[in-house]
């Protein structure tokens, strides 16, 4: 795998406090045409409660029987359903061993029952998960269509869950369909899991949205991935992650998970680093990034460790520093995702136009900067005013649910900065 570090600026004025921002990039592998790939464990959890029977359920069954005709034989499948309690269609093992034709002929046998016990469903696929995976994980896929009416509830407690298994090496995946799910607790999930959360609004839209991950899940080229910034020499006043991944302290390191990578897949993270006044001109490290990831199909850890060096120089000399347009446009992009944010807890208090305002005012601010920059730098920018336009026209059709669902989806999409679209290639 390939990795880069890139600083917005490397020039620090001479004992004066100063901020800069790391833009670290990873280029996940290609794997040969004639490789192998490693066998991939999938656990689908699904919502069968009430509000799901009918042409939701149908057309969930429908997606998963072609899910199961896109596997490889080794590749390992459960499925479990929830409604007020949970219960395992397809214990996890190799299809070869189950047999498709009896995968299929139990999806087909599903049937909507009664409340909503989310928690139940999940953990049940995550202790599936455990049992069967392989060396390269697992991931759990949850699909549901409504709220969480019994069982554990809160977005923290069940995010947690998933941070801890993410740990493990369990990916979580989830997809929210139609308008009426508890978003809050299925970003939860996806974010403390690792993965991505998907918005699927009509039937439409919830094949592609399965079909998506699955082709993701079978082009895992890296599993494990995180990165650690350790402070060095006079160290750090501060580390913040922009991006919205799981992020964990241990003494003065920083430790930030993102999982799996898929083939040819390039992933971004933006690291704030306030830099204490130094008195000696010159190069100076400030600190050093590790990335750990296992490669698959070989399962081989590696880790990658690059200093990150600024230069201190005189007040003057620092004052005519250029920003890198790589690392201003990222750092633009982080700051859109905060506007999302606050429009959402705007929208969430009924506030529709503090909400629009949000939208509009982050519009306003990435259009100012999309004129300085050349065309190259700027493509990301500009998908990113479409969005929020569109965002914002949601907005001022008044219905809020919409709005949120669709605004949870693009910021998740938008922090995992997943390019290009996973492309499955056969086994």
């Amino acid at each position: 795998m390939h990795v880069s570090t890139n600083l917005d600026v490397d020039l620090v004025a001479v004992e004066a406090t100063d901020q800069v921002n790391l833009l670290l990039e990873l280029q996940a592998p290609e794997l040969p045409e004639e490789a192998t790939r490693a066998a991939q464990t999938l656990v689908v959890v699904l919502d069968r409660s009430g509000s799901m029977g009918g042409e939701p359920l149908e057309a969930s069954q429908r997606a998963l029987t072609t899910l199961i005709g896109r596997l490889d034989p080794r590749d390992r499948f459960g499925l479990v359903v929830f409604d007020d309690h949970a219960d395992v269609v397809v214990p996890t093992a190799a299809l070869e061993s189950l047999g498709i034709e009896a995968v299929k002929e139990a999806i087909a046998g599903i049937y909507a029952g009664g409340c909503t016990d989310l928690s139940a469903g999940y953990l049940l696929g995550l202790s599936e998960a455990n049992r069967a995976m392989g060396d390269g994980g697992a991931t759990v896929m949850l699909i549901s269509d409504g709220h969480a009416n019994e069982g554990e509830t809160s977005p923290v407690v069940l995010g947690d869950l998933a941070e801890s298994r993410a740990r493990a090496r369990i990916t979580t995946v989830t997809i929210g369909y139609g308008l009426g799910y508890d978003e809050e607790l299925l970003v939860a999930l996806a974010r403390g899991g690792n993965g991505d959360h998907v918005f699927a609004e009509d039937v439409d839209q919830l094949h592609p949205a399965i079909a998506k991950q699955v082709s993701g899940l079978l082009a895992k080229a890296v599993t494990a991935a995180s990165v650690t910034i350790r402070p060095l020499g006079s160290g750090l006043a501060e580390i913040t992650v922009l991006h919205d991944v799981p992020v964990a302290m241990v003494g003065d390191e920083v430790i930030a998970q993102l999982g799996d990578l898929y083939q040819g897949e390039s992933r971004r993270l933006l690291i704030q680093l306030d830099i204490p006044a130094m008195a000696a001109l010159g190069l100076a490290t400030i600190a050093e990034v590790a990335v750990r990831y296992t490669e698959l199909p070989d399962m081989v850890e590696h880790v990658i460790t690059l200093p990150v060096t600024v230069n201190v120089v005189p007040g003057d000399v620092a004052a005519g520093r250029v920003p890198d347009p790589v690392v201003t446009v990222e750092r633009l992009l982080q700051q859109a995702q905060q506007s999302k944010r606050d429009a959402i807890t705007a929208m969430r208090a009924g506030e529709t136009d503090a909400a629009n305002a949000w939208l509009t005012g982050a519009v306003s601010m990435l259009s100012a900067d999309i004129g300085e920059m050349a065309p190259h730098d700027r493509a990301a920018l500009d998908e990113e005013v479409s969005e929020l336009q569109r965002l914002s026209e949601l907005t001022g059709q008044g219905n809020t649910e919409r709005t949120v669902k669709s605004s949870y989806a693009s910021m998740s999409q938008r922090n995992r900065s997943r390019r290009p679209n996973p492309t499955n290639k056969t086994p």
